[in-house]
C-alpha cells in the first residue's frame, strides 16, 4: 500500500458526528463536522457509495466552513425504499439541509450520480442552496450519452468475513487508484454485519427500482445560483464535449480540469481536489 501521508491521519482523526432525521417512512443518514455558526457546506456522494467517502475531504474544511455529508436513501446508512426517483432524492436532500439547520446559502458539492439528484433538488428548490459544485458529473453531451444496459440480476453476496469482504471492493465505473488506503477506508465503511457474514450497504435492486426519467439539462439550464464543475482529465464518465456543452447550458459555469484524475477524482488527486475546491468556495463566500 505505500506510505500513508500524514495528511490523511489528521483528516480520518476528526471524526464525524452520526445523526439520524425521520423522512416519510424511512431514516436518512448524515455526518457532521463541526458546529454550525460558519458557512454551510452539504457534501453528497455517488452511486452506491456513501457519506464517509467524504472522511478525508471534509475535515480540511472545517476552519471556514461547517461541513456535513449526507447518505442518500438506499445507500449507506440511510434506509432502502421499494422504489426510487430523482424527485424523491431532491427531497431528501433538503430535508437532510433542513434537519442539519443549513442556512439557505448552504454550498453544496455533489460527486457523480449525486451530481444528478443534487441539481435536481436545486432547480425544485431554487432558493434553498447559495451554490453548486459539480464533482465529474452534469448533463452530458448527447455524443456521450448511453443507453442504459438491461439489469442484470445477481443473488446479494454474503462474505465469511470482512477481510474477505473489503477485499472485493472495486471502484465503479471500475478504474484504477494508486492512493489504495483511500480506497481501503471507503471499503470498511461500504460494509455491514448480518448473522450469516458481511454485506454491502447499498440497496443491490436500487437499480432496478430507480425512475430515470430526469433532465440535467433543463436542471443545469434553469439553475441561477453560482455553479462550478470539477471533472477529471482522464474521466471516462465525463469528457470535455460534455463540458463545454454544460457551458452552452449555463454560461457562469466555472469549469476546472483536474490533471491525473479519473472520475474518482478526489481519490486520485486528493489534495489538488481540495485546492481546487476550497479556492471555488472562499471566492464564493468572500
Amino acid at each position: 500500500m505505500g506510505s500513508i501521508p500524514d495528511w490523511f491521519w489528521e483528516a480520518v482523526d476528526q471524526k464525524p458526528q452520526d445523526h439520524y432525521v425521520a423522512h416519510g417512512d424511512i431514516d436518512l443518514h448524515y455526518l457532521s463536522w463541526n458546529e454550525a455558526g460558519q458557512r454551510d457546506l452539504l457534501f453528497i456522494h455517488g452511486h452506491n457509495a456513501h457519506a464517509h467517502w467524504w472522511d478525508f475531504i471534509a475535515p480540511a474544511f472545517c476552519d471556514a466552513f461547517h461541513p456535513i455529508a449526507m447518505d442518500l436513501s438506499g445507500m449507506g446508512d440511510s434506509d432502502h425504499r421499494d422504489a426510487y426517483s430523482a424527485e424523491d432524492y431532491a427531497d431528501e436532500v433538503v430535508a437532510i439541509a433542513d434537519a442539519a439547520g443549513l442556512a439557505n446559502d448552504a454550498l453544496v458539492v455533489a460527486h457523480s450520480f449525486g451530481g444528478i439528484m443534487a441539481l435536481r433538488a436545486c432547480a425544485k428548490y431554487p432558493d434553498r442552496f447559495g451554490g453548486l459544485v459539480l464533482i465529474d458529473s452534469g448533463a452530458k453531451h448527447p455524443d456521450d450519452q448511453k443507453p442504459r444496459e438491461p439489469e442484470r440480476w445477481s443473488k446479494p453476496k454474503i462474505y465469511p468475513d470482512l477481510e474477505i469482504a473489503r477485499s472485493r471492493f472495486r471502484l465503479q465505473p471500475p478504474q484504477p487508484c494508486e492512493n489504495e488506503y483511500l480506497v481501503q477506508h471507503i471499503a470498511r465503511h461500504s460494509l455491514e454485519s448480518m448473522d450469516d457474514g458481511w454485506v454491502w450497504k447499498f440497496d443491490e435492486e436500487l437499480n432496478s427500482r430507480m425512475n430515470w426519467d430526469m433532465d440535467p439539462a433543463a436542471d443545469v439550464a434553469s439553475i441561477q445560483m453560482p455553479m462550478a464543475l470539477i471533472y477529471g482529465a482522464n474521466s471516462e464518465s465525463f469528457s470535455s464535449k460534455s463540458a463545454k456543452h454544460m457551458v452552452s447550458l449555463a454560461s457562469g459555469l466555472e469549469v476546472i480540469e483536474l490533471a491525473d484524475a479519473q472520475h474518482h477524482l478526489f481519490l486520485d488527486q486528493p489534495e489538488a481536489f481540495t485546492k481546487e475546491l476550497r479556492s471555488i468556495l472562499t471566492r464564493w463566500s468572500a
